[in-house]
């Protein structure tokens, strides 16, 4: 499997820059993510998240190094670089995944876990951006999405915790619909890569501390949505 500074280079091997081509290559990605749990004793975790300035014309990515036991935060990258494709339903990878992996190549190691706001499997073809990152990096993912993209799920309960499968067309779990906090928006979390059904969901539990989003991901949203400069040169911590 390459390695994250070569897969800044080249992403997407064998791309011809079309969405139809790019539908293509996700279903055959989508064969390769593996369901079971298969990550290392998580001592270092990562959050990821995407942004946009300029009008949209910049990327911006952000990556945020914790500790899996206290979550503090040990360190973050942010990447910017031109945008290089259109807003296209269902195609998010490929106009973000450029920008995230130069995040990821930034951090000072590498994570045994990494948190996405974006969606894992729970997506038409299977292969959403936290699914697509897994396959490419060979490294464990989950998906921390803030909406549905797709599939169905029973009426969930207001209480903390509460928890639904969202099914497909099928009837297969993609994924849980988790409500992290009292009375807040549900999350929909889904595997990425090398992680379990239950486990993503348990995982991104333990993540949640006294806001809706984990952890990883709320660190990493805050980092890639500052737009002003001068905001850059404080960090997290």
């Amino acid at each position: 499997m390459a390695s994250l500074s070569e897969l800044v280079a080249a992403p997407f091997s064998g791309w011809d820059g079309s969405a139809a081509a790019a539908r293509e290559m996700q279903k055959h990605l989508a064969t390769q993510v593996r369901l079971e749990d298969d990550y290392p004793p998580l001592r270092v975790i990562a959050g990821v998240d995407v942004g946009f300035e300029e009008g949209g014309t910049i990327t911006r990515a952000a990556a945020v190094l914790l500790d899996a036991d206290s979550l503090e935060p040990l360190a973050e990258s942010v990447a910017r670089i031109p945008t290089s494709m259109p807003y296209v339903p269902g195609l998010l990878s490929f106009r973000e995944l450029p920008a995230l992996l130069s995040a990821l190549a930034g951090l000072p190691r590498e994570p045994d876990l990494i948190f996405v706001d974006g969606h894992g499997i729970a997506h038409p073809r299977g292969l959403g951006i936290a699914a697509h990152l897994g396959v490419v990096s060979g490294l464990p993912t989950i998906g921390v999405a803030k909406k549905i993209l797709t599939g169905s799920h029973a009426e969930l309960p207001q209480q903390r915790g509460a928890r639904a499968p969202l099914l497909d067309r099928r009837g297969s779990a993609i994924g849980w619909v988790l409500r992290s906090k009292d009375a807040v928006r549900p999350l929909i979390v889904s595997p990425g890569n090398r992680v379990s059904l239950d486990s993503a969901v348990a995982l991104t539990m333990a993540c949640v501390r006294r806001h809706r989003l984990p952890e990883p991901t709320r660190l990493a949203d805050r980092l890639a949505s500052r737009r002003d400069a001068r905001r850059d040169q404080a960090s997290l911590f």
